[in-house]
């Protein structure tokens, strides 16, 4: 999730939906949640019809992304098989 929204300004729900594969609506909507409790990405609603969330990172979400750019380095170097994610922003 983090590495989709560092991707983008924002997303909305079903965005991130399809851009993280296998994620159930639960499961997405759950860590969605957990991230926004804990600071990591700002929770935005747009009093429209019909309503319009969008996701994005706080700059304290956006001061993590060094630390798993350098995590996917390691992972790239020492697992093999994972050769195939992403290592920068």
């Amino acid at each position: 999730l983090l590495y989709v929204l560092s991707q983008h300004e924002s997303c909305r729900f079903g965005e991130l939906r399809r851009a993280v594969s296998g994620i159930t609506p639960t499961m997405l909507t759950s860590s969605l949640r957990e991230l926004e409790q804990q600071g990591i990405i700002r929770k935005e609603r747009f009093n429209e019809v019909p309503p319009r969330v969008e996701y994005s990172l706080t700059p304290a979400g956006e001061d993590l992304l060094p630390v798993f750019y350098e995590i996917a380095r390691w992972s790239k170097r020492h697992l093999p098989e994972n050769n195939n994610r992403p290592t920068e922003p």
